[in-house]
């Protein structure tokens, strides 16, 4: 790209959380867009006296001038520059406020990138091709199956994010492979070389959890015979995956809120603050906004966790999925690499997976075992899969085509009345925004429009 073009697509973004501002620095130069950061209104303004930029990305929530008082300040002396707002609490009368001062858009975090890059194509009228071509993605393991078009979207996005320093929050059932995708955002980012440490928020009793998190001194209560190191000072440098956090007791939520935002903590029976350069990344299969509005979780740790989400969808919504993970887990548990029946692969692909990727696994060591690595058949499998190999019902896939027909027209029509805005969308079929986004990718594959018309 030349300098000139540099200048013409670079874009000012505005957010007092370095993560966020890392998120989004990290994903717009992957689609060729220059940038510049600024932590404040104030020093927004400044960069905007100083230099030329195609659009403002901007919070909404900082301390000192918000974003909406910096959308004012910016419409009075730069008048035709496209501002986009983004905030972890949307609401309608901030967005009605936003598009009446000129704002070109309103997200809400996490943000969806899709939309994003969408967003900022039309803002700044810049055809893909006078831009640099997005980075190439970073190559799977062999041991990392997949065939579904959702899991590769999951993939492209752990790989988009991965050289950021933001933090990400892991959301699906249990079983789907969240650890999986923590495992590689790890390997591709450059702490690659660091530690990638894992606790189980869950599985650890909730008085050890802190000394397990933050580490002791000797000393400091009973049974503490030597000092100790906590996970927050082992991952220095690298990751910390901090799985199941939703079970994160109410008074550690409030010392995690602490460390992600200044990195620093104190191991228990200390009065000294250690620093600590660490990547989180957050699993859970809980329903956090759920959580927060029951009071269980703390608001303010949910928007710190999740500047971007990334949703592991089940099994059950990625069928390619199946034989392949089924293949490549038998293959692990027997040398012989036994073959299944016709009637097992019907079973394998009709069954619903309410384990997951971990359900199948766990029923591949069982068939390697009583197949003695021969054929696997009906009876090396446990009952309740092999009795979803029963004969459907005549209308069932008529049935399931019409319902397919018409959830299509019904997301179709609300994508078209809302503008193409997703949240808005979403809101309107009263779904998620990411069950939303899954569903888009699905129908896109069907070559259905599901992105705005191109501007002429």
């Amino acid at each position: 790209m030349s300098p000139a073009t540099a200048s013409l697509h670079r874009i000012l973004i505005v957010d007092d959380d370095r993560a966020q501002r890392s998120l989004l620095e990290t994903f717009l130069q992957s689609h060729g867009y220059p940038t510049q950061c600024a932590a404040t209104g104030e020093a927004a303004l400044q960069l905007l006296e100083e230099g030329k930029y195609a659009m403002m990305i901007s919070d909404v929530r900082m301390p000192g001038m918000s974003g909406l008082e910096t959308l004012r300040r910016v419409r009075q002396k730069h008048p035709d520059l496209p501002v986009l707002l983004v905030t972890a609490f949307a609401d309608i009368r901030s967005a009605v406020t936003a598009m009446r001062d000129g704002a070109v858009n309103y997200l809400a975090k996490p943000i969806d990138l899709d939309e994003l890059i969408v967003t900022v194509r039309k803002a700044t009228r810049a055809p893909v091709s006078a831009l640099a071509a997005p980075a190439a993605e970073a190559q799977i393991p062999p041991d990392v199956i997949t065939s579904s078009p959702l899991m590769t979207a999951v993939f492209r996005d752990a790989a988009v994010i991965a050289p950021s320093d933001s933090r990400v929050l892991l959301t699906g059932e249990s079983g789907v492979g969240k650890e999986v995708v923590a495992d590689l955002i790890h390997a591709w980012s450059p702490r690659a070389a660091g530690p990638l440490v894992k606790i189980n928020c869950a599985a650890i009793p909730e008085n050890l959890l802190e000394s397990e998190l933050f580490g002791h001194e000797k000393g400091s209560f009973t049974g503490a015979t030597q000092q100790r190191i906590g996970r927050f000072e082992e991952a220095h440098g690298g990751t910390l995956l901090l799985d199941e956090i939703g079970e994160l007791p109410m008074a550690l939520q409030a010392k995690l809120l602490r460390v992600i935002h200044d990195g620093t903590f104190r191991r228990i029976g200390s009065a000294r603050d250690i620093r600590t350069d660490t990547r989180v990344l957050a699993a859970t299969n809980r329903d956090l906004e759920g959580e927060i509005a029951a009071g269980k979780f703390r608001e303010d740790l949910f928007y710190r966790l999740n500047v971007i989400e990334i949703h592991i969808p089940p099994l059950r919504e990625r069928p390619e999925d199946i034989l392949p993970l089924a293949t490549h887990f038998i293959g692990i548990f027997s040398r012989q690499k036994p073959r299944f029946s016709a009637t097992v692969v019907t079973g394998l692909t009709r069954y619903r997976w309410p384990g997951n990727v971990r359900e199948l696994k766990n029923a591949m060591e069982r068939a390697a075992l009583l197949s003695r690595g021969e054929i696997v058949l009906p009876e090396h499998l446990p009952a309740r899969i092999m009795a979803a190999t029963a004969e459907a019902p005549a209308g069932d896939a008529a049935e399931a085509s019409r319902l397919e027909e018409i959830e299509r027209d019904a997301i179709l029509k609300a994508l078209k009345k809302n503008g193409y805005n997703r949240t808005e969308t979403a809101k309107e079929l009263a779904i998620s925004r990411r069950a939303l986004t899954y569903k888009l990718l699905r129908m896109r594959e069907q070559g259905l429009p599901v992105d705005p018309p191109a501007a002429s």
